[in-house]
């Protein structure tokens, strides 16, 4: 009998820690870092974890998309900036058009940056609160000593 109730409780306590873990979000300039276990977990590391959870899956997939865009606008309009400031440095005759043009794409990925972020927050927020509804993450016991005509006793309600 005793043998039975460890084995219990042991299973009811393994079975607390071991559901799926929280993604957690930390605010950082331009945007958010997600980790999972002290983990940093990169976009496709996101898409990967919530393919389980469709709602979470299509933010997540529109976030990838979004970020691709304002990668490719920022990359190229940094490249455009950066190479007419290099010629001015190296003492060359810089083209401030190339400028002008990489700061309008950089303009124009900002936007696509920003419902990157707020995708893949929405998307964090689903997966979360659905592991939240759906394990044993919440389980707290209480152990109560009981003593009666027969004995101790350990009771455990939940």
């Amino acid at each position: 009998m005793k043998q039975t109730i460890l084995i219990l409780i042991f299973t009811l306590t393994t079975i607390s820690y071991c559901n799926a873990q929280k993604i957690e979000m930390e605010k950082v300039f331009g945007g958010y870092k997600y980790s999972q276990n002290g983990n940093q977990m990169t976009m496709k590391d996101l898409v990967k974890t919530m393919e389980a959870n469709q709602q979470a899956f299509d933010f997540i997939k529109k976030a990838q998309s979004n970020n691709t865009l304002a990668s490719i606008f920022g990359g190229a309009g940094g490249f455009l900036v950066g190479w007419p400031i290099g010629t001015a440095i190296a003492g060359g005759d810089a083209n401030w058009t190339l400028a002008g043009i990489g700061a309008g794409l950089i303009a124009i990925g900002i936007p696509f940056s920003t419902k990157a972020n707020k995708n893949t927050k929405q998307a964090v927020q689903l997966y979360n609160s659905s592991l939240n509804a759906t394990s044993f993450y919440e389980f707290k016991p209480v152990f109560k000593l009981i003593a009666n005509g027969n004995g101790l006793g350990l009771s455990m309600n939940f």
